[in-house]
This record gives C-alpha cells, structure tokens and sequence, in this order.
C-alpha cells in the first residue's frame, strides 16, 4: 500500500489522507471544493462541483491514473435541488459513466455544496 500526497488537492484536514494506492487500484478520500493554492471555497454548485473534480483529478493523477480510470464515484450533495447543475458538470469530468452513487446529506465539511470520492483502477 503506498499513500497518495500531492500538493495540487487540498491536504487532509483530519487524520486521513488524500488517497491509497493498493493493488492496482487508487482510492481516493472525499473531496471538497478548496482551492489547494489559496484554501478559499468557490461560491455556488458550479463553481464547487467544479474543484471537486480537480481535486479529484490531481489525486488520481499522483496515483497514476486519470478519470478514465475511475470505477466507481460515492457523491454527496448538501442539496438535491443541486443535482442537475452536479449531474453537468461531473459528466465533463468523468467521460467513461462509472458506477455512481449519489446521496444528499445533512451538511459536509467548512459548508461545502458537494463532495466526491472515487476508485479507480490502474
């Protein structure tokens, strides 16, 4: 098992970190929409759901994989009147229609709009 660090996603911000890699596979921690230059939260789903797959891009990327490799997503939503504006942008990320799951939760992490984790294989 080797961890995943990269300072292109936000550092973990409790005991965690961003990914494992594992037996050909990159496990991805939740992430959140923070800028990882200047740690500032866009405003607005748009703009949140939008750093939430950078995040999640840049952790794929220092694991050695990409979008294309991802299997499976967990996504959660502080709103499902969100969803169809989430739906649009995650579509441009992860072009190959992996497993998904979609929840909407009570509230996530500094206030956060979204949130998502992904699998993926190398």
């Amino acid at each position: 098992m080797n961890i995943i660090k990269t300072k292109n996603a936000p550092g973990a911000i409790g005991p965690y970190s961003q990914g494992y890699e594992a037996n050909g596979f990159v496990f991805t921690s939740g992430q959140i929409a923070i800028i990882p230059e200047n740690g500032e939260i866009p405003n607005g789903i748009h703009a949140q759901a939008n750093q939430c797959c950078k995040n999640v891009g840049a952790i794929l990327e220092a694991g050695g994989c990409g979008y294309e490799n991802v299997i499976k997503t967990t996504c959660f939503l502080a709103n499902m009147e969100d969803f169809s504006v989430f739906n649009e942008i995650y579509a441009n990320y992860f072009t190959s229609k992996p497993a998904r799951s979609c929840v909407a939760v009570k509230e996530l992490p500094k206030g956060v709009l979204c949130e998502i984790e992904a699998i993926a294989v190398k």
